[in-house]
């Protein structure tokens, strides 16, 4: 290349880049300061997070077990029979478990049952110990479990302070007349992998994809019983819901003065809070 091209090609690159510097200069002249420094736009209502969960009042409660069988069905949880659930092998997502009123247990009084699904915690000490990621916990605050990716070491389980946790020690077998009873949207579970309640996360799934086809938000009527634990409740005393939202009436119970939280002390921050029976608090 001799000098008069050199020259030639030094002045087409010259032109080029006045032009996209004059381009970029007009483009910036016209646009509004806001858009010129990147500011973020202010988050609107329709972009308000969710944060699910649950409130179950125990003045409601009749300590049926309607809950836990309908979470059994709801989830393809297998019975086991008694001579594994004698050996702390009975898988359950739900539990009614007896409290005693008295600290020190004794009392003349019948115990209290409790209606125990997984607490989904704030801080889930079972997310920080899994070595895999299979236990997680999703934008919208549910702890969930990848069953595929669980290899079986119950970390999770031990690190869990409420035992909510259950873990397949077998591979579960299903009568012929039992399966045309298995609910399609939840996978069976294989043997050796830990297993949890999800908060019905599918049929959260299915709530959320009929209103998105009708062009409109979830309604805290459509959630509050969305739940197979919470429809099957004869009392309603189990609602769930939206804890972000405070005109939801889950948020409105969990700030009851009746409302608590098991072993709050703890620091999990769960996300499911019991209404105590005593009215006059």
């Amino acid at each position: 290349m001799n000098a008069a091209q050199r020259n030639t090609r030094r002045g087409l690159l010259a032109a080029i880049a006045a032009g996209l510097t004059g381009l970029f200069a007009r483009s910036a002249a016209g646009r509004p300061r806001a858009q010129e420094e990147s500011a973020p736009e202010p988050e609107r209502e329709d972009q308000r997070r969710a944060k699910w969960g649950m409130a179950i009042d125990l003045d409601l409660c009749t300590g049926c077990g309607a809950c836990v069988v309908a979470c059994r069905s709801e989830n393809n949880v297998p019975v086991n029979g008694r001579d594994e659930e004698s050996h702390g092998a009975n898988l359950e997502w739900m539990s009614l478990l007896p409290r005693s009123k008295q600290a020190d247990g004794h009392s003349d009084q019948p115990v209290e049952l409790l209606p125990v699904p997984c607490f989904h915690c704030d801080n889930p000490p079972c997310v920080k110990v899994c070595p895999v990621n299979a236990t997680y916990q999703s934008e919208e605050g549910i702890v969930a479990q990848i069953w595929d990716r669980c290899i079986g070491c119950r970390y999770c389980t031990v690190a869990c302070p409420y035992s909510r946790r259950s873990f397949n020690w077998k591979h579960n077998e299903w009568p012929e007349t039992y399966r045309s009873l298995l609910n399609p949207d939840v996978a069976l579970r294989p043997e050796g992998v830990v297993e949890k309640c999800t908060l019905c996360h599918h049929r959260l799934r299915k709530v959320r994809q009929t209103a998105n086809l009708e062009e409109r938000e979830m309604n805290d009527g459509e959630l509050q019983h969305m739940t197979a634990c919470a429809q099957s409740c004869p009392a309603k005393a189990i609602v769930f819901g939206d804890l972000n939202d405070p005109d939801a009436r889950v948020s409105r119970m969990t700030r009851s003065p009746r409302a608590s939280r098991m072993h709050e002390h703890l620091g999990t921050e769960p996300k499911v809070s019991y209404l105590a029976k005593d009215r006059s608090i």
